[in-house]
């Protein structure tokens, strides 16, 4: 797979690599089911991103698979028929480079680097001793030309604020920090380039790739993704549920009064238009309120009186409708 066909598989599921079985289960279900070319007939737009979910989700679905992928990024095919070959180099070398024993290597990257140096130095070994990226765990490179650098890929872990209102972060690689800017609006899966903060060329030049920032964002204690909108639970009281009431309601932006109709269901949804996820274009998504009405768990002595009553006067049957119900 050459360079530029590489698919970011955690992208394209819109999930981070640190996401569990179930997370990535969850995702292919929700984009199957989105871009199914029953649902969009004669799409060919969706049809090919059908293609790609299914590509992605059979890979990070097997373990197996996933590790390699995880481990070698673009090679993971080629290092898969390299183990399956007994360990040896998935290229065919030329002559004298059968020492190489693809096994060793930590990574596909770490084995390109080497084969590309014995090549450009008669077989010797690396002229420069300063790699910046030495010990920084990066995912993959990606492919290499004649004094081209080498493009490297790393993930950056943000906080909900972070994210959403955008922040500088410092990293250190080696003995250089970098800052990088990080748009307000940044999603999970998101991809940050880092313009010549790669690897230098292999052919030892003062050419480096660029570094490619893969988004995590740590989950949320109230906040949940629903594309650009936000979805929150909020519980009220069974009597502001009957009689309505105005609660507060935090939000990206603070805290809003929000007005509960009388006669809310549980489970119904309020929204609170642009008061979702806002893009890097400026663009907002809505907050949908889930309401969730809860019963008190200890109840006074005069609550309880009351809530007696109105069982002796209520005025309907809530399960009417199951009445005369036949199996």
């Amino acid at each position: 797979m050459a360079a530029t066909d590489f698919k970011d598989y955690y992208t394209i599921l819109g999930v981070g690599k640190t996401a569990s079985a179930d997370d990535i289960k969850k995702a292919f279900r929700r984009l199957a089911r989105q871009y199914h070319p029953d649902l969009n007939p004669n799409d060919k737009v969706a049809e090919a991103r059908f293609k790609e979910v299914n590509e992605a989700y059979e890979v990070l679905s097997d373990s197996d698979k996933r590790k390699k992928y995880d481990q070698f990024g673009q090679y993971w095919q080629q290092a898969e028929r390299a183990g399956a070959g007994g360990g040896r180099s998935p290229f065919n070398t030329p002559a004298g480079f059968d020492e190489f024993e693809f096994g060793r290597y930590g990574s596909f990257d770490e084995f390109i680097n080497e084969l590309l140096g014995r090549m450009g130095n008669g077989g010797g070994g690396y002229g420069r001793t300063a790699d910046p990226f030495a010990g920084y765990r990066s995912s993959s490179s990606a492919g290499v030309s004649d004094g081209a650098g080498l493009d490297t890929e790393a993930t950056v872990r943000l906080t909900f604020s972070e994210a959403f209102n955008g922040c500088q972060k410092r990293f250190g690689i080696g003995n250089e920090t970098i800052e990088v800017r990080i748009p307000a609006g940044t999603k999970a899966g998101s991809r940050i380039r880092v313009r010549g903060k790669g690897r230098f060329s292999p052919h030892y030049t003062s050419q480096r790739g660029d570094l490619y920032l893969t988004v995590e964002l740590t989950p949320h204690s109230f906040f949940q993704f629903d594309g650009d909108n936000l979805v929150c639970e909020v519980a009220i009281a069974p009597d502001e549920a009957v009689l309505g009431a105005q609660i507060e309601v935090p939000t990206p932006d603070g805290v809003v009064k929000v007005n509960v109709p009388a006669g809310v269901r549980s489970g119904q949804s309020l929204r609170l238009k642009g008061k979702g996820w806002k893009s890097p274009k400026g663009n907002r998504g809505d907050q949908m309120v889930k309401i969730v009405i809860t019963p008190p768990k200890d109840l006074s002595a005069i609550e309880r009186e009351y809530y007696e009553k109105i069982r002796d006067h209520r005025s309907y049957d809530p399960r009417v409708s199951l009445k005369g119900m036949k199996l």
